[in-house]
């Protein structure tokens, strides 16, 4: 499906070009979107060789059994074939986790370790599993609790509501995340699909041999006291900035910024304190998990490089201004202005390009207009589709990927589609 679509667009520019006098255009395009991507992948190398060591730590320390017991029961109906006590488990909560708190840098890595591991319980190497493609179809829905960089953003251009679009994105991620599920594992079931499915490999690798450590004994109270001890100190630390008589003023405001900044430090601090208080070499075997991320961030640049050449080639040739103005009559019609069509239309594709053109649009028709609240809806409760495909299966070598683009694409659709339901219902 990839292979048809990278194609499809990039022929489609090259006409484009060819026709409008664009060419010049294109082949800039073409040098700077393959620098970005190498640029990018490399930017990735320090996010993914940290992260992915400190999921290493976790998994040493035994946390995998906690994460098992406390979502199992839920994630099983979801992923039946994945073994309660995998790897994998453990790293699509964490990966869901942190894309719901805002922390999509932090989420990436715990992604692509989900995938590499869903990948182990899979009998043929280069095809999706239907647990993939759930997977991915979650991923990409941007099911978000705290969008925390679009909150940013509206702020930054002197929006008085920026967490307006808290309960709208709340709506339209979880109708995204809903509709992609429903639909990766409907289509998992259509004959053309059932034929291609992988082989399970059901005695995978196993549980890690460190989820249950023999008890520490003294030394092990000692820490776990020492690390009560720090709890504790942050939990008073806490308290105290929010009672700073200099701390944000508005309610909204405070949380916002006790999410934004207090999440990720004690995520990370939680998980060192726990294997250090279970006995792991926090520091060996976070070395050990970092040089696998290392390793996966080389091996995404080739994909990387396919998909950003791809989405510039297609922009630079003006396809997508063709493809908005085609649009935009019937667009218009069911709720979404041609002023945020092409925030729509580009937002599978391009992170970056969605949330300049969101800015863009807000900076024009201000942040608390309808228009301004759609786009940032838009932004807080979709995902970069085609992105997250090519680095996420570019990670586990999956170049058949089924029926993961359907899929994704309609999470896509219903979350844009919810999107414009909700903010002309609560704004219109």
């Amino acid at each position: 499906m990839l292979n048809g679509i990278f194609v499809a667009f990039v022929t489609l520019s090259i006409l484009f070009a060819a026709f409008t006098g664009g060419m010049e255009a294109v082949t800039l395009a073409v040098v700077e979107s393959a620098k970005k991507a190498v640029t990018t992948a490399i930017g990735l190398v320090g996010v993914m060789a940290f992260f992915l060591g400190l999921m290493k730590v976790a998994q040493d320390a035994g946390i995998l059994r906690v994460v098992s017991r406390a979502v199992g029961p839920v994630l099983r109906h979801i992923f039946p074939s994945v073994p309660r006590d995998h790897p994998a488990m453990s790293a699509m909560l964490m990966n869901i986790s942190c894309n719901m708190l805002g922390l999509g840098n932090a989420a990436t890595p715990f992604g692509i370790k989900a995938i590499t591991e869903l990948d182990k319980l899979n009998g043929e190497k280069g095809t999706a599993t239907d647990a993939m493609v759930v997977f991915l179809a979650i991923n990409t829905a941007g099911l978000a609790v705290l969008p925390s960089a679009i909150i940013s953003l509206r702020a930054s251009l002197g929006s008085a509501d920026p967490a307006g679009i808290f309960f709208t994105t709340w709506f339209a991620s979880a109708c995204a995340a809903l509709v992609g599920v429903l639909a990766a594992l409907t289509l998992a079931r259509l004959p053309a699909f059932v034929k291609t499915a992988p082989p399970a490999i059901l005695a995978a690798e196993g549980p890690s041999p460190n989820l249950e450590p023999e008890s520490p004994g003294r030394a092990g109270v000692w820490r776990a006291s020492l690390a009560l001890g720090v709890v504790l100190a942050t939990a008073l630390a806490l308290g105290l900035y929010i009672a700073h008589p200099f701390r944000p003023a508005s309610a909204e405001l405070l949380a916002r910024t006790v999410l934004s900044f207090w999440i990720l430090p004690v995520l990370i601090g939680s998980l060192v304190l726990f294997g250090w208080v279970r006995g792991v070499k926090v520091y060996d075997s976070l070395v050990e998990g970092a040089q696998e991320g290392f390793q996966v961030a080389v091996r995404i640049i080739p994909y990387l490089v396919a998909i950003l050449v791809m989405v510039g080639m297609f922009r630079a040739s003006g396809g997508m201004a063709a493809v908005v103005g085609l649009l935009d009559p019937l667009t218009a019609r069911l709720g979404l202005p041609a002023e945020a069509l092409p925030m729509a239309l580009l937002r599978p594709f391009s992170g970056s390009g969605a949330y300049a053109i969101a800015a863009e649009i807000m900076e024009t028709h201000g942040p608390d207009t309808r228009i301004g609240y759609l786009v940032s809806t838009i932004q807080g409760s979709t995902e970069t589709t085609f992105y997250v495909l090519a680095v996420y299966f570019g990670a586990a070598g999956v170049k058949r990927t089924r029926h993961a683009v359907p899929a994704c694409v309609l999470a896509d659709v219903a979350g844009i589609s919810a999107a414009v339901f909700i903010v002309n219902l609560i704004y219109g």
